[in-house]
């Protein structure tokens, strides 16, 4: 089976441009099993250019029945929700997400000295590195650390899926203490370490010689102990859905995983690969 639990529609993420009719369709034709909508929330963002905010979650929820009235018996459709995180909102995101019904909350760090990384980039990838990731990932813990309500820390290597250097990436060694608080954090908390093919996709599209996530930080996650890992595409289009998933399943098998997981009512399900 395939789960992919990471997408967005342009109803309510107007970063996207697919619509829910064109997600149940593309996912049917990918042959994925599980799909999760997870729109985007992100709650008092700084950044001017970004018109990514929040909306209304009770239209959400009357939305989403009709799209799962319209899905088949072969596709189960997910509620969830991505949220922003920056560190004055962690109260305002436990109280949305332990209020609804979603299946999944994702939690998300797409702000780097107040401007989102797909923004801010020409500025941002002027950091040196060592700097760059070593502040990005304290925020990753700090945001695991704060937030009590999520299910998935989604794309941990986000700062880098701009970078216009097709040999920039992201590696256990630049910041070694700051990914074990990271997964000190999720593993504390029973929290799932996200997968984003996304990110591995820019990197293919970039020409990069490293495409798959650095084989030491997903040999560290499990050697502390992180169990739960999942697949998502961060789809905004519908011809990306699934994307690059059995070629990274195949890689995380060669790093002895063998079990990923989607998740119902904030529940994770496992599922061998």
């Amino acid at each position: 089976m395939l789960a992919d639990i990471h997408n967005h529609t342009c109803i309510f993420s107007p970063d996207a441009l697919m619509t829910p009719d064109e997600l149940i369709s593309a996912s049917v034709a990918r042959g994925l099993s599980v799909v999760g909508v997870t729109e985007h929330f992100e709650y008092d963002n700084p950044d001017p250019m970004d018109d990514v905010q929040t909306f209304d979650l009770d239209e959400y929820d009357r939305a989403f029945a009709e799209w799962k009235d319209k899905c088949p018996s072969s596709l189960i459709l997910l509620k969830g929700i991505e949220f922003g995180y920056q560190t004055h909102t962690a109260p305002v995101i436990d109280k949305i997400a332990s209020s609804r019904d979603f299946d999944v909350v994702l939690l998300s760090n797409h702000i780097y000295n107040g401007r989102d990384v797909y923004y801010g980039g020409e500025k941002i990838y002027k950091t040196d590195k060592h700097i760059l990731f070593s502040e990005y990932i304290s925020k990753m813990a700090e945001m695991c650390e704060n937030v009590t309500e999520f299910n998935v820390a989604s794309h941990f290597d986000y700062i880098n899926r701009y970078n216009p250097d097709p040999e920039a990436y992201i590696l256990y060694e630049d910041c070694p203490e700051e990914f074990d608080r990271f997964f000190e954090a999720l593993i504390a908390k029973d929290k799932c370490l996200e997968i984003n093919t996304r990110s591995i996709h820019k990197l293919l599209l970039k020409g990069s010689s490293h495409i798959m996530h650095d084989e030491a930080i997903i040999k560290r996650y499990i050697a502390m102990g992180g169990k739960l890992i999942s697949l998502g595409s961060d789809s905004h289009t519908s011809d990306t859905l699934g994307i690059l998933f059995e070629e990274t399943i195949e890689y995380l098998n060669s790093l002895g995983v063998n079990e990923l997981c989607y998740f119902i009512k904030r529940e994770p399900v496992l599922y061998t690969i």
